[in-house]
């Protein structure tokens, strides 16, 4: 049962992308010394260059900093292009555990039951911890969502209850209906995604007609909802945790502010090597002399 979804998740992580995605993430697991680098993100179902590019740099060894992600941002010159990229660095093993919901964090299994593409990885044994990763977040995801979601329905009811619980856990301004919207555009891979993993967590169901009813027995649903209501209640402080480090340890942090600061207002901003090591700080003044041109612009 265990071998279906993993094959499944196998050719999904093969999904084909463009040639500077995958030599971007070559650059990146060269620079960090990288078991496996994912790619995610609006970026992967639209096949675009333009924007920031998401990855997911994945290390061998011991996690190295307690609150994870690390986050940087890097640019590069390609055939006459600028590719930019947001990075989260982050040690496999830890992923791994993430996935599987065996830490409080909900971000990596939510995430990733989500599209993703193995964009590079260093051998076959990398590949297939960065498989069984991914599995594990898909199994994580499917307990929950049937715990969530109502005794008998679609596999998208299911879905649905999921990323609606997940999105009021987490720190993020979202839309309503945001849940709604992930699912639509990613309609194929979706489909047949939460039998396989209710197989490969054993968890009998009946599948009528395109109505999954599940057999959790109600102990255990107690227990899963016992498991979520621990990490939901520690969702937001560990969101904020990793918005203040990243305040403090993002690097490239000027870079990109200036990057999105002229892509929304269309006013340029100098990063200067004061503004590239203190962001923080250089704030107030960016944002001053960015409402000093609108003014003039205006006027």
């Amino acid at each position: 049962m265990m071998q279906a979804l993993a094959d499944r998740i196998d050719r999904q992580l093969s999904a084909e992308v463009q040639p500077p995605v995958t030599q971007f993430a070559a650059r990146l697991a060269d620079e960090s010394g990288a078991s496996a680098v994912l790619f995610y993100g609006s970026n992967l179902r639209t096949g675009s260059l333009e924007g920031v590019l998401d990855y997911y740099v994945l290390l061998p060894g011991e996690q190295r900093e307690r609150i994870w992600p690390r986050v940087s941002y890097r640019e590069w010159e390609h055939a006459g292009e600028v590719l930019r990229a947001k990075i989260a660095t982050m040690a496999m093993g830890t992923f791994a555990e993430a996935a599987r919901g065996e830490l409080l964090d909900t971000t990596i299994w939510a995430r990733f039951v989500q599209p993703s593409a193995l964009v590079w990885s260093r051998d076959e044994h990398a590949r297939a911890a960065a498989v069984s990763a991914i599995s594990g977040a898909a199994q994580c995801a499917a307990r929950l969502a049937v715990a969530l979601g109502p005794p008998r329905g679609t596999a998208e009811e299911y879905w649905r209850a999921l990323f609606r619980a997940t999105y009021q856990a987490e720190f993020r301004v979202e839309k309503p209906g945001r849940e709604d919207s992930i699912l639509q555009v990613n309609a194929v891979h979706f489909d047949g995604l939460l039998p396989l993993a209710l197989d490969a967590q054993g968890i009998a169901y009946a599948n009528e007609a395109g109505q999954i009813a599940p057999q959790m027995a109600e102990v255990e649903r107690k227990r899963v909802l016992a498991w979520w209501k621990r990490r939901r209640r520690m969702g937001k402080p560990l969101n904020i945790l990793r918005l203040v480090k990243a305040s403090t340890t993002f690097d490239g942090a000027a870079r990109y502010a200036a990057w999105k600061i002229e892509r929304h207002t269309g006013v340029p901003v100098e990063v200067t090597p004061w503004r590239e090591k203190h962001p923080v700080l250089a704030a107030p003044g960016v944002l001053f002399s960015l409402w000093r041109e609108r003014r003039k612009r205006d006027a």
